[in-house]
């Protein structure tokens, strides 16, 4: 094979592997659908929560379409067509990823648990297909929108400038669609567990999922619109907008010989590893092993066939060499950079995994503080969560510096790319989580034998904990893509004020009061978005509190099992309450770059700085408490410190309802938030600045 293959056809090939990912999700698909969904009670109580979580997404979709409408009008009035058109694209196939994912983690939810009748590894291979399906969709339409988008303006448009300059359009489009999903889901998702465990557990004394609890469906159709379709929405933002960031900085970092070489790369590097993927979901599938090293071998068989494929693909795409910032780079060293991302994403991994396992330490002391109260178990929790940012924060420090020092900001770009394109195998292991604890559920509703549940409850804690893992993921790679981003704006900003071939010198000063001033506002933004999710979480589940308190009152049958709960009416709660709610916090993005932009843009690059490094903190220790809260639980119920009915258990309920929006609403949509921020900073350049060059 010539070195120029991929050089030539790489970017064709990438999209060739993407429809593969794609035939191979569909493959699945008609897996899935086979096996058997149960009895005509499991049947029943599936096809309740697919009619909840279709009618939610259905009534976000159309909550979300007006915005849209008139931010694609203002970009192709103030930028161009084509930047809207991206626009659409970005949005519709991050509304795809996180909708096609969904309607079947809700149909694998009940073959989950009919398969665990049958063998744990049968549960497992079902459970985990049904994730893979997310994953497969979200970097082969991420890969797929990207590519051909691309491909088809720069046809349009040779000189190839247009095509760069439109893709941020459809990172924008991702992006804030990803915010929507993720904030909504999050809401919905988390007003119907807190609502459902203040009542069910700690008043009633309710065993989780019992179909005596009113909210008991509402809780299980959040799993799914907050964890499936949030989370893919999430990380398909993150993967489409990691690699326009990696073709954005090479366009305006590499040399004119090398520029195409650079364009090229992310490209490549994300389809072949959607080989490797595929490969790890297979051996998820065929290598019988317990559930979690089962899946933490996936993702360590995954990350070594990329590297293999990625040490093929760096000599083949630049030969010896590459110009970056004018400067002869060995490829070698981006090569090196493509495994700091692989490493960086295997210690995010084992890093969250320490922090919100049941077999470390930093669980078992909030189990332990459990035990003199809710007091000291919320002490213990937001002090576990100060501590988890510290190695994540320390990691993502070496990488930059480390990347930085082999090739410049686009080495950066490429750890990023690196890091991202293992999402195929990580989103599986996040949707993993939703469709084993909607099979537990369905395992009690339904009646089926304690045996049943019981390997339903063991891959409920390995799903908790993997869920955990991949949000320290998503945020990593959030703070590692603005970084990219942040030094796109500055590259972006230096070549749009460039006059007569004099290229301004952008520095972003303390000592200049703008950037302070900036910095300030930046840094406020993550505090302000957090306070308004969890104000809305807070809200909506004491709402259902109120209701659930209301129908086991007027219904006193319903404890006792001779009369049914209305499901409905904590559904329609959180339905409208997530509506409601998410629309304030997703503009706060907008409206402070926005408002900022017209200050200067030096004042906007603080806004930037103050969003990446304490959202990076805010995400981090958010997730990483809540994570911890809630395994806290799960290591109390399984017999520890008194075991479930105890003084220590009603603690830990507590703080579990506490961490719900800190792991699963706010703190995993500060991801997107930050890069909508990026995204826009980039987007209103030439629109805002453009007074400067005059």
């Amino acid at each position: 094979m010539p070195p120029s293959f991929l050089l030539q056809n790489g970017l064709i090939l990438s999209i060739a592997l993407a429809a593969v990912g794609l035939v191979v999700a569909v493959i699945l698909i008609r897996q899935i659908l086979a096996a058997s969904p149960g009895n005509a009670k499991m049947q029943e109580i599936g096809g309740a929560v697919q009619a909840g979580a279709k009618a939610y997404l259905n009534r976000q979709i159309m909550a979300i379409v007006p915005i849209a409408l008139i931010i694609l009008a203002a970009i192709w009035y103030l930028r161009d067509a084509m930047t809207a058109v991206g626009f659409i694209v970005g949005a519709v196939c991050s509304l795809a990823a996180g909708y096609i994912g969904m309607m079947i983690a809700v149909r694998a939810n009940v073959r989950t648990a009919q398969a665990a009748s049958v063998s744990s590894h049968s549960a497992l291979k079902v459970a985990f297909n049904g994730g893979a399906v997310t994953g497969l969709l979200v970097v082969a339409l991420g890969l797929l929108s990207v590519g051909v988008f691309y491909m088809v303006v720069k046809s349009m448009h040779p000189e190839g400038k247009h095509a760069i300059d439109s893709l941020i359009g459809l990172a924008l489009g991702s992006s804030l669609i990803s915010v929507f999903a993720r904030l909504g889901g999050g809401i919905y998702t988390k007003a119907a567990d807190v609502g459902a465990d203040l009542v069910g557990k700690i008043e009633q004394n309710l065993n989780e999922d019992d179909p005596r609890n009113p909210a008991t469906i509402a809780d299980n159709v959040g799993d799914n619109v907050g964890d499936c379709a949030g989370m893919a929405a999430d990380v398909f933002e993150t993967y489409a907008v990691s690699l326009i960031g990696g073709v954005l900085v090479g366009t305006l970092t590499a040399g004119a010989e090398s520029v195409n070489a650079a364009v090229i790369y992310p490209f490549v590097l994300c389809g072949l590893s959607i080989i490797s993927s595929i490969i790890g979901i297979g051996w998820v599938n065929i290598v019988k092993q317990s559930p979690t090293t089962s899946l933490v071998c996936g993702v360590a068989v995954s990350a070594l066939i990329s590297a293999g494929l990625f040490w093929w693909a760096t000599s083949s795409v630049f030969g010896a060499t590459v110009m970056l910032n004018g400067v002869s780079v060995a490829s070698s060293a981006l090569f090196q950079c493509t495994l700091i991302g692989l490493v960086l994403t295997l210690l995010v991994v084992w890093i969250t995994n320490y922090y919100t396992s049941t077999h470390h330490k930093p669980v078992r002391l909030i189990a332990k503080a459990s035990e003199t109260g809710p007091a000291t178990n919320i002490i213990a929790g937001i002090s576990v969560g100060h501590h988890a940012t510290l190695l994540p924060v320390l990691a993502i420090a070496t990488s930059i510096w480390c990347c930085y020092e082999l090739a410049g900001l686009y080495g950066i770009a490429i750890a990023v790319v690196s890091m991202l394109s293992l999402s195929g195998i990580i989103i599986s292991l996040d949707a993993f989580g939703p469709i084993t604890d909607n099979a537990g559920g369905i395992a009690v509703m339904s009646g089926l034998p304690e045996e049943v549940r019981k390997i339903t409850d063991e891959l409920d804690a390995v799903g908790n904990t993997m869920k955990a893992v991949t949000k320290g993921y998503a945020i990593a790679s959030a703070g590692l893509a603005a970084m990219v981003l942040f030094g796109s704006y500055v590259e972006d900003l230096k070549a749009f004020l460039t006059v007569n071939g004099v290229v301004p010198d952008i520095r972003f000063d303390l000592t200049n009061h703008e950037v302070i001033i900036g910095m300030f506002i930046g840094g406020l933004l993550p505090f302000l978005f957090t306070a308004f999710c969890m104000s809305a979480v807070g809200s909506a589940a004491g709402a259902v509190v109120i209701e659930v308190r209301r129908q086991i009152a007027a219904k006193p049958g319903i404890l006792n099992g001779t009369e049914i709960p209305d499901y409905a009416q904590c559904v329609g709660i959180v339905t409208s309450a997530a509506l409601k709610q998410m629309i304030l916090p997703a503009l706060l993005p907008l409206i402070f770059v926005i408002g900022m932009a017209f200050v200067g843009y030096q004042a906007l690059g603080g806004v930037l700085i103050g969003t990446i490094v304490t959202g990076l903190f805010v995400g981090i220790s958010m997730t990483g408490a809540g994570g911890a809260w809630d395994n806290a639980k799960k290591y109390i119920e399984e017999g520890n410190h008194g075991g479930k009915g105890s003084f220590a258990h009603a603690a830990a309920v507590t703080g579990d309802t506490v961490g719900d929006p800190y792991k699963d609403t706010a703190g995993p949509a500060v991801n997107p938030m930050i890069k909508v921020v990026n995204i826009l900073a980039i987007l209103i350049i030439p629109i805002v600045f453009k007074a400067a060059v005059k």
